[in-house]
């Protein structure tokens, strides 16, 4: 067993341990506009990308990151990852299958 896990067990068994709140809402609070989820890297990207909220790891890794921490400020424990969608599938709306382990990584 890993020391992670380890070491998660052991927390539990000491205390309730708080997990992060919604990702989606957050990054709705943030008003992002289609030039923001594009970013430099998409910018000539074929299809709208504008709600491809697991793309703001690559275009917007800052908003991310500030989500998190803003869920660590608040007393969370455990912050989930922002890949929600991140599965080849979903991310064909967006012609964007070859990016799903980049941003799973």
């Amino acid at each position: 067993m890993s020391s992670k896990v380890e070491q998660l067990r052991a927390q539990l068994n000491e205390r309730i341990l708080v997990l992060d709140g919604g990702m989606g809402t957050m990054i709705q609070s943030y008003r992002l506009n289609e030039a923001d989820f594009r970013g430099e890297r998409f910018a000539d990207w074929p299809c709208d990308l504008k709600g491809n909220n697991d793309l703001l790891v690559l275009s917007k890794p800052e908003v991310i990151a500030a989500i998190h921490n803003a869920y660590f400020e608040a007393g969370a424990d455990i912050i989930e990852t922002n890949t929600f969608n991140s599965t080849t599938i979903a991310m064909a709306d967006y012609q964007m299958e070859s990016l799903s382990a980049e941003i799973n990584f």
